[in-house]
């Protein structure tokens, strides 16, 4: 079937936001003065944490389906997803009466998992732990049903829906903000973002935030082309493992102004800084533009800055293992005096 989506363009980005308009939030920015006091700029935390589905996934997939066909809506829908793109893409379609096929890694969130299943979505785990061999296999078992492929990241419609919207609002709600920290894993939220950003704002910094195990974006600059496929990485922070887009990088490498490299251990930290910063449960893919900020790895802030709290979808049995893995040279993790756990 062919394209029916245009390029990415300013245009683009404020047809996704008319769309979108009363039927997603338009979701808080809340000062921190913790990180202020880290960084030495006013901070906002940009909270798609309280997004509808607990992800800003839910902009791009409603902005996406919109452009559907009649005829690819009788085709049906098919896409794959580490958790939130999928949860999006089943909240969307069941509003448009379809029921999606969503693959997914064998390592998928359980929570997101279950929450695919009760908004009525056809879910298929796949035999790989890793996004991009789940992607692949995926993309062969869409084409031979016939199914319309809706990608989680490398689509126009996703990246104006999941990153122009909210750099739209972003600058809306801080007109003075000029740094800014983002997770990266396919590219789609962090392309748009960038896209609306630097447009407006030629000289502002954009700090994309890759886990070191799947480094897709840092090592996409360094090559100089999209590094689509990257091995499987064991991480809790399913959301940035894997490659980028080919679409994505195209966009971002002229727009991305530093890479953050952020391990396991300090995505744990990150989750629990927030609990005790700012009592906010954030899964750990958001967690990896907070930890790039609490290990300086942001580098030096010149202006006001935003941080990009993506999501909360975290299953309880992951929330358990990153509670435990405190250690004692991280102090939000320690009981306060006179309280026992």
């Amino acid at each position: 079937m062919p394209d029916r989506v245009p390029p990415l363009s300013l245009s683009l980005i404020e047809q996704a936001r008319a769309f979108l308009a009363g039927r997603v939030l338009r979701t808080p920015l809340e000062g921190s003065p913790a990180l202020e006091e880290i960084l030495g700029v006013p901070v906002w935390l940009k909270l798609e944490s309280a997004q509808l589905t607990g992800s800003f996934k839910i902009r791009g997939a409603l902005f996406r389906l919109s452009l559907l066909s009649e005829d690819e809506k009788l085709a049906g829908i098919a896409t794959c997803s580490a958790g939130n793109h999928g949860k999006a893409v089943a909240y969307a379609a069941r509003s448009l009466g379809l029921v999606p096929t969503i693959f997914v890694p064998s390592s998928v969130d359980e929570s997101k998992y279950r929450a695919m299943l009760d908004l009525g979505a056809e879910v298929v785990r796949s035999e790989f732990p890793g996004y991009d061999e789940t992607e692949q296999w995926a993309l062969r078992q869409a084409a031979r049903a016939g199914k319309v492929w809706i990608s989680a990241f490398d689509d126009e419609a996703i990246m104006a829906g999941n990153g122009g919207t909210l750099g739209l609002e972003i600058l809306e709600d801080a007109p003075q903000a000029r740094e800014f920290v983002l997770p990266v894993g396919g590219g789609g939220m962090a392309a748009g973002l960038a896209y609306a950003v630097k447009d407006r704002f030629p000289g502002s910094r954009i700090v994309g935030c890759n886990h070191e195990l799947s480094p897709a974006l840092a090592l996409s600059l360094e090559r100089g082309h999209a590094v689509t496929r990257l091995p499987a990485a064991e991480t809790s922070a399913g959301g940035i493992e894997g490659g980028i887009g080919a679409k994505t990088f195209a966009v971002l490498r002229s727009r991305i102004d530093r890479v953050a490299l952020v391990s396991e251990e300090e995505i744990f930290k990150g989750v629990r800084w927030m609990l005790e910063k700012h009592q906010y449960l954030i899964e750990p893919s958001a967690a990896a533009a907070v930890a790039a900020c609490l290990t300086g790895k942001v580098g030096t802030f010149e202006g006001p800055a935003v941080v990009l709290i993506s999501g909360r979808n975290v299953s309880l049995p992951t929330l358990g293992r990153i509670l435990a893995s405190r250690d004692i040279s991280d102090p939000a993790s320690l009981p306060a005096k006179g309280h026992f756990v």
